[in-house]
């Protein structure tokens, strides 16, 4: 099944049916990455603690939804419209990786714009987690 939503989206992209980035519903998805030179424990907390989390998100409006500690966190992203979801992997004792994904954009230009502000955000993440 896995394999022929790959294909069925890669047509519709090389076709211009589906933009980059875009689902079935019209609404977007991006997503980002970072390993970090710290544990996992650590930097799920840079997630759910609120003053911690200020330090490298000081315009984030993340309201938590669900949350497993060391595995994954999801919130809702300001007004609700859009979500946030987070997935951890620890690399062993003193790295871990972190997978942001951000749901239900409106458009393309809102889905750009997401995915550089979160490439940003989790470099201030891990400079301030490993500095």
């Amino acid at each position: 099944h896995w394999w022929a939503q790959t294909i069925t989206v890669a047509y519709e992209r090389a076709r211009g049916l589906r933009p980059p980035h875009g689902g079935r519903d019209g609404l977007f998805t991006v997503s980002a990455s970072k390993t970090v030179g710290v544990g996992v424990e650590r930097l799920f907390d840079a997630f759910m603690d609120d003053e911690l989390r200020e330090r490298w998100l000081p315009d984030g409006e993340l309201r938590e939804r669900t949350a497993q500690a060391g595995r994954s966190a999801r919130f809702d992203w300001g007004d609700g419209a859009t979500r946030v979801n987070v997935g951890f992997e620890p690399k062993g004792d003193a790295r871990s990786q972190v997978a942001v994904a951000h749901e239900r954009l409106a458009d393309a230009q809102a889905a750009e714009e997401m995915k550089l502000f979160w490439r940003e955000r989790l470099n201030a993440l891990k400079a301030l987690l490993e500095g």
